[in-house]
Formats: C-alpha cells, structure tokens, sequence
C-alpha cells in the first residue's frame, strides 16, 4: 500500500480522532507528510473532520482497495479504475493472466462501453451505480458447474432486500426489478479448453443502478428502470456496503453446494411463474405460460400446442 492508502486505511478503522502525530508514529513518517497526503486525498473526494487534536474520517461512498480487501478476505485481486471500456473486458484480459490470483472483482466508477446481454449498451453513469465483474476459474467441466447466473441474482437480490428494507424481484434470467422497475442486469460469460472441455473462466458481470436520478434515465427506458435512490433522498447505505454484502451471500452459497437452495430461493422471487409469457424461438414467436424453473435454471412454459423449455433467450410479459 501507499502512503496516502496506509492513512485512509488508519482513519477509516479508527473510531477516534487520530492525531497527525500518531498516524506519523504508527507509519514511520512525518508530520508533514501525513499533512500531504490528507490533503491528496481530499483532492480524490475523499473528506476528513480536521479538528484541534487530529483527523476524523467522515464516510464517503468512495470504492478503497484496502477497505474492499479487508471485507471480502475471500478475494484476493480486487482492482479500481476511474472508467474503463467495461469490467467484463478488464475481467476477459485478466484470465489470459496466470499470474492473478483469484477470484478477482474489478469495480469502476464508469463504464464508457458497458453492455448487457444482446450487446445492448448499459446506462452507466459515474458513481452513481455499481458495475463489477467477478472471474473465477473453476476447472470443471460443463455439467459440474453450478448455475453461477442464478447464484448471482440470489445474492443480489436478497442483499439489496437486506439492506433496503424492500423486496425486489428476479425476471428470468438474469433482472433484478425493484417496484415494477428494473434496477439490475446480470451477465455470465464462460470460457472453455477446447482439448480438454473444461471450463477455464467464468465472467459474472453485475450492473446495478444506485442512486441515478429518475429523471437521468435515457428517454427510452426511463418508463422501465429506477435506481434503488432515484427520488434524491439520501442513500441509507454505501456502495461499498452493496458490493461486500452481495459477495459474501454469493460464496456463501457456493460453498454450500450441491446443497441446491438457491434455487428454491430464486423461485421463489420470480415474478415470471405463473405468467403469460412471450418469446421467440427459430423466428416463431409463442405464448405460453412460464411454469417452473429447472434445476439447471431453465424455464418450463406450456403453450397451447406443447411445454417449451427455454435454456436463454429472451422472455416478455405485460408489465409487471
């Protein structure tokens, strides 16, 4: 870590003031530069109570290596940007890279080529919501891998309702809807050796709109997406707080597998089941009604003429 890291990282355990002079002792540097580095990061956005006997750290929603590392000990990589194309991408060039240890999370405050599933753009505005991508290399093959898409929207959904105090929902497969709106688009990418056929990465991609006024949604979604803060009150938790609760939900689920409770859970928040739904197969559209999802994570819907099993794809139904 860095200077000014071993400082933010002092001031954000500590419940007291902490004198300049402590933190000089504690680091082995001076007073002065402990000065400079303050004063760097309040150049970053980062805020501090300067009082007569030291420095306070006031709680800002500001992504730290250091504090993301220390709430998630179960990921060793974690890496910030400022912007980047998309962390999918960041994710894609890492596992080519043997030498980081994972899993990795990479976070960014803006993405400037984000997109969803079909390649669709995703609205990404800065600090005001959370994109991440999560790579693992799990070494198994195909028909071994849980279904990490739907172990995600678990994790994510019943994280939000913890912390929010609301219910969200999940659209199959892979939206997290919030009061009739979505808030949440999840995007699960594997890699496989084609000589061996074992799956050597997986990409979990998470995009969450925090605190993106209503009214800054593009023209063409504002009608179906919000953000958990998009009436301007003040957020009841951090960003931060978001992303270390929605990991450890989700390792917590891995490592309770082949226990398959998740997928209960996941029924259970779908608002899909016992729908009409709509979706296109071979450019023939068909209506049914969705009936249940499988243990694989697929959904079972009944048409007139006969039960369709969707694997992906896209699904629509009148508005929830």
């Amino acid at each position: 870590m860095t200077t000014k890291e071993k400082i933010l990282h002092l001031l954000q355990q500590s419940d007291v003031v902490l004198s300049g002079e402590k933190i000089a002792q504690a680091l082995a540097i001076s007073r002065t530069a402990v000065w400079k580095a303050i004063k760097e990061l309040e150049k970053a956005g980062y805020q501090f109570e300067h009082l007569a006997n030291g420095y306070r750290y006031l709680s800002t929603d500001i992504y730290t290596v250091p504090a993301l590392s220390t709430a998630l000990p179960m990921v060793p990589t974690i890496q910030v940007t400022e912007a980047t194309e998309s962390t999918m991408k960041e994710a894609k060039l890492a596992a080519l890279d043997a030498a980081v240890a994972t899993p990795a999370l990479f976070l960014t405050e803006t993405q400037i080529g984000g997109h969803g599933r079909f390649n669709r753009p995703f609205f990404s505005p800065k600090k005001q919501g959370i994109y991440m991508s999560l790579l693992l290399k799990p070494n198994q093959s195909f028909q071994e891998l849980p279904q990490y898409t739907v172990l995600a929207a678990v994790a994510v959904s019943e994280a939000i309702d913890a912390l929010l105090g609301k219910e969200t929902a999940i659209k199959w497969v892979n939206d997290i809807y919030l009061d009739g709106k979505k808030i949440c688009g999840i995007l699960s990418e594997a890699t496989s050796d084609f000589e061996s056929g074992r799956i050597t990465s997986i990409i979990i991609g998470v995009g969450i709109s925090f605190s993106i006024p209503q009214a800054d949604f593009p023209a063409e979604i504002r009608e179906k997406a919000t953000s958990l803060f998009a009436h301007g009150e003040v957020p009841t938790f951090s960003r931060s707080a978001l992303i270390t609760e929605i990991w450890t939900r989700f390792f917590a689920l891995l490592a309770q597998l082949p226990n398959d409770d998740y997928l209960d859970r996941y029924r259970q928040k779908s608002f899909v089941l016992g729908r009409t739904v709509q979706f296109t197969q071979r450019g023939v559209t068909y209506t049914g009604i969705a009936q249940d999802i499988t243990s694989t994570g697929e959904l079972v819907v009944q048409t007139a003429q006969e039960q369709k099993v969707l694997s992906s794809g896209e699904i629509s139904l009148e508005k929830y």
